[in-house]
Order: structure tokens, then sequence, then C-alpha cells
């Protein structure tokens, strides 16, 4: 299993820019596709952005052409920039690793956006 910290989170102006950041406790290789989901109140968690080994990316249509996912390997950290923030984007912002069929999860980060 992998060991994930988020940090980066906090309060924002909506229009305003977050970077999050994961930390991961082993490198990224050999890791099949990291990702950032969110969960507002009273909401099911839902998936941000994603990126596999091989550098594929996916975005939910919501934030699309706003965040920006991307892993470091030298650093074995992965980041979503987030520009232009909305108020609908307040959510915890969770770090997600798959390896081998097993899911790891970091402990979330809060981001509010204020309108």
């Amino acid at each position: 299993q992998v060991q994930l910290v988020e940090s980066g989170g906090g309060l924002v102006q909506a229009g305003g820019s977050l970077r999050l950041s994961c930390a991961a406790s082993r490198t990224l290789f050999g890791l099949n596709a990291m990702g950032w989901y969110r969960q507002a109140p009273g909401k099911q968690r839902e998936l941000v952005a994603r990126i596999s080994s091989g550098r594929l990316t996916n975005y939910a249509d919501s934030v699309k052409g706003r965040f920006t996912i991307s892993t470091d390997y030298a650093k074995n950290t992965m980041y979503l920039q987030m520009n232009n923030l909305k108020p609908e984007d307040t959510a915890v912002y969770y770090c997600n690793a798959l390896r081998a069929g097993m899911d790891s999860w970091g402990q979330g980060t809060q981001v509010t956006v204020s309108s």
C-alpha cells in the first residue's frame, strides 16, 4: 500500500487559484494510476482528475479547462493546479493511487471557495 499526504488546500475567493500536492511514500513508478477525488457535504465522492502511468489524463467535465493534473517522479508527488475556482468546487479533496488492483487514499484537504 502507498501512504499519501495531501497539502495545499485552503480558503480562496471565486476566480482564484490553488495548487494541491500529494506526496507519496514510495516511487511513482509501478503505480497504475493516480487521481484526485472530491467530496462535498451531502454528496458522493467524485472523480476530479486522473493520470495514468502513461501520463494520459482525464477530467470531470465540470473542471475541464480549469484544472490540470500532473506528476513529478523525481519528487514522488502529484499535483492539481486549480484555476478560476468556483464556489461549487468547495469540497474535501482526496488523493488516490492505484497499484496492483489496490487503492490507497490520503486523508484529504479542504478547499473552500467563497463567492
